[in-house]
């Protein structure tokens, strides 16, 4: 069993930090480092035009949530459940990621603020998550069957 990566790890590879490539790359941080990516290319890209890169990150949020449920334990019946996915959470912190670094470019400081903060909550938010689902205290809501990005990024505008 591959544990899920700390923080530390996670938020370097949400900037672009370099990443082990390989196979003895770990799956998460990929996903994660290529999710940020996506939400740089989406924090530039027309209002309307981020169909292709919400796909993408669909896919990357599945394949996610797949690996913690082959890689890690399943919690028993009476656990508490969360109300996201690991993938979900991770997608969040790579948005709030690239959010936070674009403020650095000029951003008002009350607004600098505030996008350090969210990341670094939720940074906590997710090293909490990863070792309750690590260790089986939590369980995770199933969107398996919920599969949007199987279809064309032409047939989600629709």
């Amino acid at each position: 069993m591959e544990p899920l990566p700390p923080k530390h790890r996670l938020l370097d590879a949400c900037r672009g930090l370099p990443v082990e490539h390989g196979p003895d790359a770990h799956f998460v941080l990929r996903c994660a480092c290529r999710l940020a990516e996506l939400h740089e290319q989406r924090m530039a890209t027309e209002p309307g035009t981020v169909t292709e890169i919400d796909h993408d990150r669909a896919r990357l949020v599945h394949d996610i949530d797949r690996w913690v449920a082959r890689e890690l334990p399943t919690a028993h019946g009476g656990a508490r459940m969360h109300t996201e996915t690991v993938g979900t959470v991770i997608d969040r912190l790579a948005q709030f990621s690239a959010q936070a670094y674009s403020t650095l470019l000029g951003a008002p400081e009350w607004m600098v603020h505030d996008a350090w903060r969210r990341l670094s909550e939720l940074a906590v938010a997710y090293e909490d998550l990863a070792t309750e689902v690590s260790t089986g205290v939590c369980r995770l809501p199933d969107f398996s069957g919920h599969h949007e990005y199987e279809r064309g990024p032409r047939e989600l505008e629709h």
